[in-house]
């Protein structure tokens, strides 16, 4: 029984290779502003991730990965004490499932998350990164910088394609100030 396992395994690698192959425009993602995701996001946190943990959906089809997240401020919305989310993709196992364009969150580290309640692939209705890279913002030194850099935006109705902040960020006090002013 191992044999078809490996044959498998060694099927998805070729395939998750020939993906990263791919153009990155396979994800299309339309350039989302601070005031857009402010209005579309029923939560935004700045918040500290505690934990990871990855599994299979229960028809054994996608991979979902729950992130337990602390936050220190609530901007939009309503939160205490830590929560979970849900974002598509993960490893489990020697199996990884990567969604182009998504966020790549990490424990200890702290993000500024812009999160609705959105169906996602074959899971039920959940609390999510629905704007995937740029409802994340990281958050060091001070400054809050969007994980949708290096991604290729679509523009927006204004036309530009450059992330909020571009490659330096924001001052993380003016981005909080930013999104305060606008929910």
């Amino acid at each position: 029984m191992r044999v078809p396992h490996l044959a498998f395994s060694a099927t998805l690698s070729t395939l998750t290779l020939a993906a990263l192959h791919t153009p990155a425009a396979a994800t299309t993602l339309v350039r989302q502003s601070i005031e857009r995701l402010t209005a579309a996001n029923e939560l935004i946190v700045r918040a500290s991730v505690v934990e990871i943990h990855s599994y299979w959906n229960p028809e054994h089809s996608f991979i979902l990965t729950d992130v337990v997240a602390t936050p220190s401020h609530v901007l939009k919305g309503e939160r205490r004490g830590a929560f979970t989310f849900t974002v598509p993709g993960g490893t489990v196992g020697d199996v990884t499932t990567l969604i182009l364009g998504g966020p790549d969150l990490a424990p200890g580290s702290e993000y500024v998350l812009f999160l609705s309640r959105a169906a996602l692939p074959g899971g039920p209705t959940r609390m999510t990164v629905r704007d995937l890279a740029q409802g994340v913002f990281d958050v060091r030194d001070g400054r809050a910088t969007s994980q949708a850099i290096g991604e290729p935006l679509q523009p927006d109705a204004e036309g530009r394609i450059e992330v909020p902040g571009g490659e330096d960020g924001l001052p993380l006090e003016a981005l909080l100030r930013e999104i305060q002013t606008r929910r």
